[in-house]
């Protein structure tokens, strides 16, 4: 399916050039590909966890989703921005974001929580990042895991205290432990992010003011005349 993505974002017939070379024409004697292109195109995938209540919305080696949508701009954290809402994901403008990050992508989140900060977002952390954000100067609040006793996160995204999440794991524990807040998100309809570039990305885009006034252009208008 990344072929004719890659057709519509540049407007160009890619997989027909392919098999006019397959059929043995010079690829100099084709129509040339234009590859200085002004604007940025981001890809997301739909998955249909909502559809099954109970199911774990975690990924592994299969393919899960069912199909998939683009989102398109001059700039990624505008596309990247429509691509989440035509997956259903709309990125809030702001409230309380939940952080909980492996030890490994603590770094690597932190210019993520610094700039959902500064567009006016509140953070609450489970204990390690909690205190990591704090040590960097973030303001942030501690909550429990669902482990150490009510009130939990779980509690919080169920009272619908909890606007968007940022949620690393590594090892199958920390995966198994965090099945309930993955769970409790879906059922709130709660953006739900689980790698650092992702999260990087998400905070990127709420802080950009272009993303959060979405404008509507037919595709064909992005291609050089």
């Amino acid at each position: 399916r990344t072929v004719p993505f890659v057709a519509k974002a540049i407007g160009a017939p890619i997989a027909k050039i392919a098999a006019r070379v397959m059929a043995g024409e010079m690829l100099a004697d084709l129509p040339q590909i234009n590859r200085h292109i002004a604007h940025v195109a981001v890809k997301e995938a739909v998955f249909p966890f909502a559809r099954f209540p109970g199911v774990d919305p975690v990924l592994s080696p299969e393919m899960r989703s069912t199909g998939e949508v683009m989102g398109i701009d001059s700039d990624f954290a505008t596309a990247f921005a429509k691509a989440q809402l035509g997956a259903g994901d709309a990125l809030p403008d702001t409230g309380c974001a939940f952080i909980s990050v492996k030890d490994s992508d603590k770094d690597r989140v932190l210019p993520a929580a610094k700039r959902l900060v500064e567009s006016g977002w509140t953070i609450v952390a489970t204990g390690g990042t909690a205190r990591f954000l704090d040590a960097a100067g973030v303001p942030v609040t501690r909550v429990n895991k669902v482990a150490e006793g009510r009130p939990h996160i779980v509690d919080k995204i169920t009272d619908g205290a909890i606007d968007l999440i940022f949620n690393t794991t590594e090892g199958w524990q920390s995966q198994r432990d965090s099945a309930s807040i993955r769970a409790s998100a879906l059922r709130g309809k709660v953006p739900y992010y689980t790698t650092a570039a992702a999260c990087d990305a998400a905070a990127l885009a709420i802080a950009t003011p272009s993303a959060r006034n979405l404008d509507v252009r037919p595709l064909q208008s992005y291609y050089p005349t």
